[in-house]
């Protein structure tokens, strides 16, 4: 077992640190006196006035990973491409591809690997109610979002057997203030949103300065113990809610009505079947309204035991699920372009009992 801990004056680098959740990785970091560094496709703004030296060029380019991880004494592996649509090409090439440079690197330059997966990689479309990291991966996948980020995964686990001390984590629908994916996704879907199923399906998802303080945590815990090495983390709030009610939430949160309205499974399944075929055989735009990835995440349940992340890492979500809403409303009041109308204070989780 190693003792060493990771001295706060040592360079990491945070890849896709332009990133929402890289950002707040690389500001976490930089609280604690590391010399932060990212790999991005684009120069930022944010990040210079950091203070945070910028390396700028693409995943799939095994020498500017190179070039970013030398000197490195942790890489936070947080660039993916993500989404429920797209050329399976662009997906494997970023999450598969991208992700093999990103160890190759680690392997050459001595450098620690704390690695960004996700949830849907064992999403099999059923319900998945406290599940822990001993579930399998599916048979097959509907989306190339988890099934490549299944195969980026699956790198990392043999790299780790093979000696590459790293540690893999799955943040589950991370959100919050600077958000750029889920809450505007939702917000700008707010007038065609209907519920999918009966509404019941419970979810766990993780407040954004959580999630960057168990990246934060995994790394420190691998540093200072090596046997954690190979290891998977689900990370959450550990508070299971229903999913509309936080779809609910998030619209309450920049001042609008919730959603009205309600499909089976079985006709959002087919339509999302029918829009699929109808964008790969036309070569149409754009995402489709429905898939049938995103039809079974909106009806089934997917919350996860993070025993594991709170035993080994010392995780404990410090923002509540209610205070990360009220935090949202105070940012979409005043942060993102077109200030949504003022809204009211957010309202406490359900308990368990509100959901029997």
């Amino acid at each position: 077992m190693h003792t060493e801990t990771m001295p706060d004056h040592q360079t990491v680098l945070v890849t896709g640190g332009n990133g929402f959740l890289g950002k707040a990785i690389a500001q976490r970091l930089l609280g604690d006196g590391f010399r932060v560094r990212s790999l991005s496709r684009r120069r930022s703004p944010d990040l210079a006035s950091m203070g945070i030296a910028q390396f700028t060029g693409d995943i799939r380019d095994a020498s500017v990973v190179d070039r970013a991880c030398r000197g490195a004494a942790m890489v936070f592996h947080t660039a993916a491409k993500a989404g429920v649509w797209g050329d399976s090409g662009a997906f494997y090439g970023i999450n598969v591809t991208g992700t093999g440079h990103v160890i190759s690197a680690c392997r050459r330059h001595g450098s620690l690997l704390v690695h960004t997966s996700s949830p849907s990689v064992v999403f099999d479309g059923k319900d998945m109610a406290g599940a822990d990291e001993t579930a399998p991966y599916p048979k097959r996948y509907t989306a190339a979002y988890p099934a490549t980020k299944a195969q980026a995964e699956q790198l990392v686990r043999q790299a780790s057997r093979e000696g590459l001390p790293a540690v893999i984590l799955r943040p589950h629908l991370i959100w919050g203030p600077g958000d750029n994916h889920l809450v505007p996704q939702i917000l700008q879907q707010a007038p065609k949103l209907r519920r999918v199923g009966d509404g019941r399906n419970l979810v766990d998802t993780v407040y954004i300065d959580n999630a960057a303080d168990a990246h934060v945590l995994a790394a420190r815990g691998l540093a200072r113990d090596r046997t954690l090495s190979g290891n998977i983390y689900f990370i959450s709030q550990g508070e299971p809610v229903p999913l509309w009610w936080m779809v609910d939430a998030i619209l309450a949160a920049a001042g609008k009505p919730p959603v009205r309205g309600q499909i089976p499974v079985s006709a959002a399944v087919t339509a999302g079947r029918v829009l699929e075929w109808m964008h790969k055989a036309f070569r149409l735009q754009g995402a489709p309204r429905m898939t049938r990835f995103m039809a079974h995440e909106l009806s089934t349940s997917h919350w996860f035991d993070i025993s594991a992340a709170r035993n080994d890492l010392g995780y404990v979500p410090r923002v509540s699920t209610r205070e990360g809403l009220r935090r949202l409303v105070a940012w979409l009041a005043h942060g993102p372009p077109e200030t949504p109308h003022p809204a009211p204070p957010p309202p406490s989780p359900p308990t368990p009992e509100d959901l029997r």
